[in-house]
Parts: structure tokens; C-alpha cells; sequence
């Protein structure tokens, strides 16, 4: 069972919902907004479980009754919604769980609390349900829509909730916690922090992810021999490294971050600030025979691929196009 000191960052968050539960001021609405994995549902949680501890405090005291129903998940005046389509939230969904719900009562405590994860899935139709809610709600109704995409989401709906919107954590924060919480090295953990930006549940997954090392090392092997291979190989490459669950967009952030490592040394000569610091020869080696104009070149070039592949440019033409520039450069 977690209480809010165990968020990792995001002080501005937990001090408000603090306040508003001190203060006896809990919205009846609020929307959480943030990227996937950043701890949004962790908070929601906490303040769920928090709203309705018998002893009343801006902490959970995680032994009342109300507390360890909510640590396994079956306390009954707290609902998350479930929805049955894996990429929509229904207009039955939201009338059936909340809308029809919530003027029941609260069974068991002062408080009805309903989370909506991936709320942004909501179809327009169980927006306007959901917003007749939102305009008058029940006094002990608190909802909760957690986001990583709040444009997705009507005005009508956003201007009826209170807006918390996660923020990167800090590197320092994140790298000390992989190090002393996943027990990771820390040049595994650099690599983690660089990739996550700031998204602590990322990196927690990246470091104890096999399948990223093998990603990792395979995208490094590329960079590394491309002068030596030539485009179908290449290709292929990507490919197999496609195959893997991660999206390319995170694939091109490692050579991104490889090749920034090349322009900081060759700008420095220093590695102590470099994040894939068991590459160093192969960064010297880069950095020797490449000129600044080549590597603002490729950097520039991995980001048009990017940008491109978000307008739905043809995949091949894309990867093929950056790894050339790449092996020119």
C-alpha cells in the first residue's frame, strides 16, 4: 500500500489535492494530465484511497477498513471504469458506470469516487453524457478523468474540471531512484533518464526491461558499423528492431542521443557528461571522423524522420532517406 509520499516528484499535484482534502474543498471533478507511465493512475489512487480513510487525514493511515478495501481494490464507493473496446469509451460505458451510478448513494463513505483512465478515449457522445454529470453532480460525487491527451477531451468538460498537469521529473530525482530503488549502475541508469525525460514510471520500466538493453544494442550496433553495411542491410536492421514493442519514435530517440553524445565530445573532449558512457571509443571514433556540419546534420535528419513518420510519410522511404544521410555523414 503507497501513500503520497511515495509520488516521486510532482509536488505541485500532491499539495493541492493535500490542501483541498485539509481544507474540505475537494472538487467534484478533476482531470489529471500527463504522458502514459508518468504516475498519473499511482496519484489517482492514493487520493482515491485518501478521500476515504475513516481517519480523515491528507494521508492515507492504510489500516482503516476503507483503506485496505481500497488497497485490494474493492472498496465500493470507488470505481474505475472499465470499458470493453481496447481504443473507446463508449456512451454505455459512462452512462452505465457513472451517469445511472452516481445518484446512488455513497454505500460505506462520504464519498463517491469514480476514476476514468485513458479518458481521452471517450467518444463525443459520452462526453456530453459524462458533461450533464459534470454541470450538476451529487455533493459526495468526485470524478476523476486521467489523460495523456487533454485536447482530446470538449471544453465544456475541461472548464467544469480542476486541471493538474503532471511535469517531468527531475533527472537528479529519477537517476537517484533507479539507482537506489531498481538497483541499477548508473551508467545504465543515465541511459534510462536520457530516454524517459522526466517520466519516472518509463524509466522504472526501461531499466528493469530486458528487451530495451537488447534494443538499445542492437540500434548502437547500426550506428556503429554503418559505414560497413550496406541500405537492405540497414533496413533489415530496423526492421527486426521494429519488431520488437517499441515504436520507432522511441528507436530514433537512442540514435538521437547517441549521436548528441558524438557532438559533446567532439565540442569538449570531457565524458563525464556523456549518457552512453560504455560507448565511449566508438563516440571518440565518431567524433574524430565526423565534422560538426555532419552531425547537426544526422541529428537533423533523425528529426525530419520523425516529423515525417507523424504526417504518415511511407515508413521505408522515411528510414531509408535518414539512414543514407546518416552513412553520407
Amino acid at each position: 500500500m503507497n501513500t503520497f509520499k511515495d509520488v516521486i516528484g510532482q509536488q505541485h499535484i500532491i499539495s493541492h489535492l493535500k490542501n483541498a482534502i485539509n481544507q474540505k474543498t475537494v472538487s467534484h471533478a478533476y482531470i489529471i494530465n500527463g504522458e502514459k507511465s508518468s504516475g498519473k493512475e499511482f496519484i489517482a489512487d492514493i487520493f482515491a484511497m485518501t478521500v476515504q480513510c475513516e481517519k480523515g487525514e491528507d494521508e492515507p493511515c492504510l489500516i482503516c477498513k476503507s483503506c485496505k478495501q481500497a488497497a485490494g481494490k474493492n472498496q465500493p464507493d470507488i470505481k474505475t471504469l472499465v470499458h470493453e473496446k481496447p481504443n473507446t469509451i463508449s456512451v454505455n460505458d459512462v452512462r452505465e458506470q457513472i451517469v445511472d451510478d452516481v445518484i446512488i448513494k455513497p454505500y460505506s463513505s462520504e464519498k463517491k469516487v469514480y476514476i476514468v483512465n485513458e479518458a481521452e478515449l471517450m467518444t463525443v457522445q459520452a462526453q456530453n453524457a459524462l458533461l450533464k454529470t459534470l454541470e450538476e453532480p451529487p455533493s459526495y460525487a468526485v470524478i476523476i478523468l486521467l489523460t495523456s491527451n487533454i485536447t482530446a477531451l470538449l471544453d465544456t468538460i475541461i472548464s467544469r474540471c480542476i486541471v493538474l498537469n503532471m511535469r517531468p521529473v527531475e533527472d537528479k530525482i529519477v537517476r537517484k531512484y533507479l539507482m537506489e530503488e531498481v538497483k541499477i549502475p548508473d551508467y545504465q541508469a543515465d541511459v534510462c533518464v536520457a530516454f524517459a525525460r522526466g517520466n519516472i514510471g518509463k524509466a522504472k520500466s526501461l531499466a528493469s526491461s530486458e528487451e530495451f538493453t537488447n534494443i538499445k544494442n542492437e540500434t548502437l550496433r547500426v550506428l556503429k558499423y554503418i559505414q560497413d553495411m550496406d541500405v537492405n542491410q540497414l533496413m533489415d536492421s530496423v526492421r527486426r528492431l521494429t519488431e520488437y514493442k517499441i515504436s520507432i519514435d522511441d528507436i530514433l530517440d537512442l540514435m538521437m542521443i547517441f549521436y548528441r553524445d558524438v557532438m559533446l565530445f567532439k565540442a569538449t573532449r570531457e565524458t563525464g557528461d556523456l549518457v552512453f558512457k560504455e560507448e565511449i571509443p566508438d563516440i571518440m571514433r565518431k567524433a574524430s571522423i565526423s565534422s560538426y556540419e555532419g552531425i547537426e546534420i544526422i541529428i537533423e535528419s533523425i528529426n525530419k524522420a520523425k516529423q515525417r513518420l507523424k504526417a504518415n510519410v511511407n515508413f521505408e522511404l522515411v528510414i531509408e532517406l535518414m539512414l543514407l544521410s546518416i552513412k553520407e555523414n
